[in-house]
């Protein structure tokens, strides 16, 4: 399959299971990979062929949407934006759930192997709560892949996958077992993983921080993104933080989301808010 001819079909497909090319442009070899894999499977010659299989058989278009699911993660992925939690927006948090008497909540849509999820659990556990005794941290993660979501529970990683982690964080917080890193027991307590589909279903909330990084805002249609944003919007609390990726915006309906000055990537929700900014 060449390139030119698995873009022309990815440009006509994705639209039609509420994708958007432009989000898929740089990472298309992963998909075109798998596409090939299955033309192989199904015994079909070429992409054509595959296109009047589509149209036939509405079952491989889900087949076809799993193919398009890319789980690219790694700890401390983009440094600011974990800095500026745990120095500006965890502490506050800390203190508001202290006084309410209950736990910060957070999710992590879009989690694959849990990276994330256990960089915001260190972060906390290393940086935030010896200066806030009694406050309390829950993190979900979800995804809709359930073998990223076992490597996830199992906490064990390639050392490749650590390079953005400070050296003293991976010190202090993982366990050395063969050629693996795995993430000490006491920064898992609190920390659960769902196998939920972001565009069918949510944790309930409410929460303090949703992080939606490289998923919604790059992959999905911008009608997709509405909707999905205005399910996040309900299960934020007033206050609430929604975390995006490096390269994402949010669509021009996003007007109760406001970045914050000193990382763009994190935004305040709060009704009535400024629009965002381009």
């Amino acid at each position: 399959m060449k390139d030119a001819e698995c873009i022309a079909f990815l440009q006509w497909a994705l639209p039609q299971i509420n994708l958007r090319w432009a989000g898929f442009r740089k990472v298309r070899r992963q998909v075109c990979k798998r596409i090939a894999r299955r033309l192989d499977q199904l015994g079909l010659a070429d992409l054509d062929a595959y296109r009047a299989r589509l149209a036939i058989d509405p079952a491989e278009w889900s087949a076809l949407d799993a193919m398009c699911r890319v789980t690219i993660s790694r700890f401390y992925r983009d440094r600011g934006v974990f800095q500026t939690l745990a120095h500006a927006v965890l502490p506050n948090l800390a203190d508001e759930a202290r006084a309410q008497g209950r736990d910060v909540a957070c999710w992590s849509a879009g989690c694959a192997s849990g990276e994330e999820v256990y960089t915001l659990k260190i972060i906390w556990d290393a940086q935030v709560s010896p200066h806030h005794e009694g406050a309390g941290l829950t993190v979900i993660g979800t995804d809709v892949d359930d073998a990223v979501l076992e490597r996830a529970r199992v906490g064990c990683y390639q050392r490749g996958t650590l390079r953005e982690m400070p050296s003293e964080l991976i010190a202090r917080c993982f366990d050395v077992r063969g050629d693996r890193l795995c993430v000490k027991e006491r920064h898992r307590r609190g920390v659960s993983f769902l196998s939920q589909d972001i565009r069918s279903a949510m944790p309930p909330g409410p929460l303090d921080i949703i992080l939606c990084r490289n998923l919604v805002f790059t992959y999905f249609a911008e009608s997709l993104q509405e909707r999905i944003l205005a399910g996040i919007a309900t299960r934020l609390r007033r206050g609430g933080y929604l975390v995006i990726g490096a390269h994402e915006n949010l669509p021009e309906t996003a007007l109760q989301f406001s970045p914050l000055p000193e990382c763009r990537q994190i935004l305040r929700y709060s009704a009535g808010g400024l629009p965002f900014n381009r």
